[in-house]
């Protein structure tokens, strides 16, 4: 089974895309969507709306995970980082693939086992994971990788 895992930003979007083949991972591909702060948040999110179809269409998914928006300690970042959530949930509900989201601390649980792991120890677990030489860059990309990773265990498939 191909699952995509999306961390959700208005600068930065991480994506992750892998495979779960009878237990075992593979990384198909990852990477970053950025946008310009000099853009209108209305082109910001039409770039990560499109870029996402796009993603969705090269690899189509079987399963998609969002991380999901549970608190947040400056309402200024939180609106814009829920406004690209709600641009990427439209591409996938319109591209029909199933969606799953997931908090931080239900990542970190089922990575690390642990609910208050460290950003370090998620993203060894993915690094070991996907049997990576070395964890993936930005943070973006490893939170997308371990979303989708997640998303497997807990859709129980492969």
């Amino acid at each position: 089974m191909t699952i995509m895992g999306i961390d959700p930003g208005t600068a930065t979007t991480g994506f992750g895309i892998v495979k779960k083949d009878r237990g075992n991972f593979e990384m198909l591909d990852f990477g970053i969507i950025a946008t310009s702060p000099k853009d209108t948040a209305s082109k910001r999110l039409e770039k990560i709306f499109q870029e996402i179809l796009s993603i969705l269409e090269k690899h189509k998914p079987e399963l998609v995970v969002v991380e999901k928006l549970y608190f947040f300690k400056n309402l200024k970042t939180a609106m814009p980082v829920a406004e690209a959530r709600g641009v990427i949930l439209l591409a996938i509900q319109q591209s029909k693939v199933k969606i799953i989201e997931l908090t931080p601390l239900e990542v970190k649980m089922g990575i690390c086992g642990y609910g208050r792991a460290e950003k370090q120890q998620v993203q060894k677990m993915v690094k070991e994971t996907l049997k990576l030489e070395k964890i993936p860059k930005p943070d973006d990309v490893a939170d997308a990788l371990a979303l989708a990773i997640c998303g497997a265990l807990k859709a129980r498939c492969g």
